[in-house]
């Protein structure tokens, strides 16, 4: 599994016209599911990413996690993380889940970090969305459950 994860003041999800989903001062998640992505992918991802050091403490030094803030998070299925552009103008989606083991795997996702006690807004899957979002520093972190950056 691959995550952006940006630092937002507010974001949301907005599907024809209405706004579907949305989310005040935490992390915005833009989550991609790989064919060989298993619960354990999910697991590592949710882990590190309700844990992770982004927040900034009275200091003003990155030391608070999300569940440290009590910061909420917007979560948003997107294939295109795996998105192969290194051959020829049109990007190969061969390493993208199928859809109905991609969604399994972005609900897993979303019930672990809601069972991590997150308040979890959530995108609408295999769907056209606009997503909207104020980065906060700007601050943004690729991670990868199979550690590939």
């Amino acid at each position: 599994m691959r995550a952006v994860v940006q630092r937002t003041d507010r974001s949301s999800v907005t599907v024809d016209g209405a706004v579907i989903a949305n989310a005040g001062c935490g992390l915005t998640v833009l989550l991609g599911v790989a064919g060989d992505d298993t619960e354990e992918d999910a697991r590592y991802l949710t882990e590190k990413i309700v844990n992770l050091r982004i927040f900034p403490d009275n200091e003003g030094k990155m030391n608070l996690s999300l569940i440290d803030s009590k910061g909420e998070l917007l979560v948003v299925s997107q294939f295109t993380l795996y998105g192969d552009c290194r051959k020829g103008r049109r990007p190969s989606f061969d390493q993208a889940a199928k859809p109905d083991k991609a969604k399994e795997l972005y609900e897993v996702f979303i019930r672990l970090c809601r069972e991590a006690g997150i308040a979890v807004s959530q995108g609408q899957f295999q769907t056209h969305m606009i997503v909207a979002l104020d980065n906060n520093g700007p601050v943004t972190m690729l991670l990868d459950s199979k550690r590939q950056f």
